[in-house]
């Protein structure tokens, strides 16, 4: 789970995602929602929205996440072959 701080997470958008994507990205945030992180690179999760999983940066003070690319769940075959092959440590 990422720790962010009581105040609204700031999300910073760093390719083109629609303003959904990142209103729900900030909901789980603010929600506290779990995260699974990135065995290779420290600092970097994977955040399982509805349908979306987004891939987030967080700054080590927790003030500021980074969204790097969001992709559909159940519709991306290799979300769900890198899931199954995968798993979380």
């Amino acid at each position: 789970m990422i720790d962010v701080p009581k105040q609204p997470p700031l999300v910073e958008d760093l390719r083109n995602h629609s303003q959904e994507q990142i209103a729900e990205l900030r909901q789980l945030l603010a929600a506290g929602a779990p995260a699974r992180p990135d065995p290779r690179r420290p600092g970097f999760y994977e955040v399982q929205g509805l349908s979306n999983t987004y891939y987030v940066f967080k700054y080590p003070t927790g003030a500021k996440v980074l969204l790097l690319g969001v992709w559909e769940s159940a519709i991306d075959p290799v979300a769900s072959i890198v899931a199954c092959t995968c798993p979380a440590a």
